[in-house]
């Protein structure tokens, strides 16, 4: 790998080009001045502007010069490229969840801090505009309880992504784990799970809903994830405090007090993670967190198992 000009863009590699990397990570690169894409692994065919591999082998022997990835493949394969990525020399950013065990994330940091690279596990609904003012707000505050709405329908927002419920796939916690890394940010205490319900299709592997119990010091935290809604979605999270009630909706990009509206926003989510990463790797440094995906490990862990009917895409 050569040695970049102080500068100049940072040369990009996308790893998966699926649903959330044409969805939110494409864009993201096109505004971005700190990013070059000069290369892409799909195996669905070539991207018309950047040269594309079908493995991230190929791609590293190509001799493309490439000086970070953006891991965007389901999290089951994400451990094993992003440690072929760090041995090349490479920085790394992994979509959420960002491996799929905390093992798996533990091993990245120790390898990328062994070998002078940036790792950036991302959690982008953290990025959302009324987290960081939820947090400050929370700060200041006595909570009292926390209850989790998070509900959707994987057919509309996930047509085709079978290995969503498949062994490793997380299912229903794919999309609830946005909660929870909303949840680690926000509250100024350590989350515990106490109890879960776990429910799944007969015919597949990983949960379609499912009810935590957790607990924040005093204070009783309860979620419930549905991925078969077929209402409008509901993203929401209400913390009710000794004075007054917080609701973060629209996955956080609204914040309430009170019911009284106090911050909206358009999504800029990947904007601030790829600024983010270009902050890290300016300074030498990382930012990793499994602290949510800790939470998913404990649900499973302690989780009654109930089955429920076939399931089909």
């Amino acid at each position: 790998m050569r040695t970049r000009t102080v500068g100049s863009a940072i040369r990009l590699a996308l790893v998966g080009v699926g649903k959330i990397a044409r969805d939110q990570h494409l864009p993201a690169l096109a505004r971005s001045n700190a990013f070059e894409l000069v290369a892409a692994v799909n195996r669905d065919g070539p991207l018309t502007h950047v040269s594309t591999f079908t493995d991230i082998g190929s791609m590293l022997a190509s001799g493309i010069q490439i000086d970070a990835v953006s891991l965007c493949t389901p999290p089951a394969c994400r451990h094993e490229l992003a440690r072929e990525a760090i041995d090349s020399g490479l920085h790394v950013m992994l979509e959420k969840p960002p491996a799929a065990t905390v093992a798996e994330v533990n091993d990245l940091e120790q390898r990328a801090q062994q070998r002078g690279r940036t790792l950036f596990t991302t959690w982008h609904s953290r990025e959302a505009a009324g987290v960081a003012p939820a947090r400050e707000w929370l700060s200041q505050r006595s909570i009292e309880s926390v209850r989790v709405t998070w509900k959707e329908d994987i057919r509309v927002w996930h047509p085709g992504q079978h290995w969503i419920l498949q062994a490793g796939g997380m299912g229903v916690f794919d999309p609830g784990i946005n909660a929870l890394s909303i949840l680690t940010r926000i509250l100024p205490g350590k989350l515990t799970v106490r109890s879960a319900t776990l429910e799944f299709p007969s015919n597949w592997q990983s949960p379609i809903a499912a009810e935590l119990a957790m607990s924040h010091g005093s204070a009783r935290v309860d979620a419930s994830f549905d991925f078969l809604y077929a209402g409008t979605p509901c993203w929401d999270i209400e913390v009710v405090t000794a004075q007054e009630t917080l609701r973060l909706s629209e996955g956080g990009s609204r914040l309430y007090i009170n019911e009284t509206p106090c911050l909206a926003a358009a999504d800029q989510e990947y904007s601030r993670l790829y600024q983010r990463f270009a902050e890290l790797i300016a300074t030498g440094s990382s930012d990793v967190d499994s602290s949510p995906l800790q939470l998913v490990a404990d649900a499973f862990k302690l989780g009654h198992r109930q089955q429920s009917a076939a399931f089909h895409f």
